[in-house]
């Protein structure tokens, strides 16, 4: 029987911004417990990156886009994977009922496709303790695990595809005018697979929904 399909972050290729990943990037988003301790905010709206095309990393094809969520039984899937703390620690914020994005990354044109339920908080991602599986941490222990994950269920997809291109539009101009997504996670921490967002930016990306594409004005 083929593996089953679990939600798969992006962890290699290219980032959003067409920057090649590898060392550089692997160095940019390790991050030690150490650095994490003092207390982040706490927020209820997320966006989560996963990776809609084909590739493959230790033979195991980390293609997860939302029509995969949406063909899984009763749409719903385990988000494996994450091996950065500060996107972990994000992760064991959520609780049960909240929204999140759902981003489809490190393909020809990344954005946001849908709207995603957190179904089950965080517990035990058992991807870092399988050799065989593309995360496998050798690093962590059953009796002291060190990776989470949480449980995801689709719920629609966007009116329309909101790209990464128009959203940094947003940003620009709302970080020159105090708009909501001046400070916009998927910019001023882009390497992140798991980010916060407030309230305010969760309700305006969905606003977008009933525009059309952003035009800059002059």
């Amino acid at each position: 029987m083929p593996p089953k399909k679990r939600a798969r972050v992006t962890k290699a290729g290219k980032d959003d911004d067409g920057e090649t990943a590898g060392a550089k990037r692997k160095a940019t988003e390790k991050t030690t417990e150490s650095s994490e301790s003092v207390a982040p905010p706490q927020y209820c709206h997320w966006l989560m990156k996963s990776e809609p095309e084909s590739r493959f990393e230790n033979g195991v094809d980390m293609k997860f886009g939302i029509k995969d969520l949406k063909a899984m039984p009763n749409q719903t899937s385990c988000w494996d994977g994450v091996r950065n703390y500060q996107a972990r620690n994000f992760m064991r914020q959520m609780k049960d009922g909240q929204l999140a994005f759902f981003y489809h990354s490190n393909c020809k044109e990344p954005g946001i496709a849908g709207v995603i339920k957190i179904v089950k908080e965080a517990y035990v991602d058992h991807t870092q303790f399988d050799k065989k599986d593309a995360h496998f941490d050798a690093s962590s222990k059953p009796d002291n695990p060190k990776w989470s994950m949480v449980d995801v269920q689709y719920q629609r997809m966007m009116k329309r595809y909101i790209p990464l291109s128009e959203l940094k539009k947003y940003h620009l101009q709302h970080r020159a005018d105090g708009g909501p997504l001046k400070d916009m996670a998927l910019f001023t921490r882009a390497r992140l697979s798991v980010q916060p967002l407030t309230t305010e930016e969760f309700d305006f990306i969905l606003s977008l929904e009933e525009e059309k594409p952003f035009r800059w004005t002059k």
